[in-house]
């Protein structure tokens, strides 16, 4: 699918205004958009949006829900209000690589009141050796594009691709929740993904695993399609809504429907499928292992039954973690 984010070739070697260089840490998940530069409290986006046809208006926007504008007419509406138009597209069932420049224009506020200025980008990827020399290609140049009706002009001067889950785990070193000694196994929990990885005492990955499914949207999914919720909307139920409805007490968008009552029958073989799974992957080191620190957006939906085991650590803030550390 293209989806028309080629950034505009400009006809002169590029200049930008002396408004200063920024440094922007991204966390392109399959749930929200997380990013920070340094200032104030990480923010995030919803990663859903609505391309929008010529002839169609765009409902407001906001910096939550913004709305790009790119050189060659492709209007993309992002976060809650693209739930507004009839269809949406849903990032945790596409190729974030290849919305990597879309991702970016969604995040980038006005700097220093001014939307023209350099950038260094840190990013995070699951799989960095496969995917990161496209997302460079995709992130560095020039940039021009309208956010919220603003022209931008940013030229990418810098990016650097981390594996995701480490910048929560070099954040918890430096909140002093990672032992100086033995092995820490990083749990990161997302909406489309979870993922581990093994770390020595230096902080050096010497194992890991990518799971492409089974993040908290195979868990929505698995509730979709319970009957109870299916018989009481009287029509199917979609896993995004549901997804949402993990931050809102469990319940179906502006229904009151909840699925808090039999939650558990689903969240039980979802949790136990994830650290099963990570126990039999890491069985020989388990004797070295003194911590597993849990992190990732979907952390909240288990943290109640980790929070307190040995050995275990559950981030604070822990949608936010990795984006504080990538900075």
């Amino acid at each position: 699918m293209t989806t028309g984010t080629r950034a505009r070739r400009a006809s002169k070697a590029p200049t930008i205004s002396a408004s200063g260089t920024r440094t922007l840490a991204l966390d392109a998940g399959n749930y929200d958009l997380k990013f920070f530069d340094g200032t104030g409290h990480p923010k995030a986006i919803r990663s859903v949006r609505y391309h929008l046809p010529s002839s169609r208006d765009a409902v407001s926007y906001s910096d939550a829900s913004p709305l790009i504008e790119l050189s060659d007419g492709t209007r993309v509406h992002f976060g809650a209000q693209a739930y507004k138009y009839r269809r949406q597209q849903q990032t945790v069932v596409e190729n974030k690589v290849e919305l990597s420049r879309l991702h970016l224009y969604a995040c980038l506020e006005p700097f220093n009141d001014s939307t023209e200025f350099t950038l260094q980008v840190y990013a995070s990827t699951p799989e960095p050796a496969k995917n990161r020399d496209a997302i460079r290609e995709h992130l560095l140049g020039m940039h021009e594009f309208k956010r919220n009706g603003l022209d931008y002009r940013v030229m990418v001067e810098n990016v650097e691709v981390e594996r995701e889950g480490m910048g929560a785990y070099h954040y918890a070193r430096q909140l002093g929740m990672v032992p100086d000694t033995g092995f820490t196994i990083v749990v990161d929990i997302g909406g489309g993904t979870w993922l581990t990885r093994l770390v020595d005492a230096e902080g050096e990955v010497i194992d890991e695993n990518v799971m492409d499914r089974g993040g908290a949207y195979e868990l929505a999914a698995s509730i979709s399609f319970d009957k109870r919720l299916t018989a009481a909307l009287g029509t199917s139920a979609d896993p995004s809504i549901v997804m949402d409805g993990f931050r809102a007490d469990h319940t179906y968008a502006d229904t009151e429907l909840s699925w808090a009552p039999w939650l558990e029958e689903h969240l039980d073989p979802w949790f136990k499928g994830i650290f099963q799974t990570v126990r039999s992957q890491y069985n020989p080191y388990m004797p070295r292992v003194t911590r597993f620190l849990v992190t990732g957006g979907s952390t909240h939906l288990i943290a109640e039954r980790v929070q307190g085991r040995k050995l275990f650590s559950v981030m604070g803030d822990p949608q936010f973690a990795n984006v504080r550390g990538l900075y």
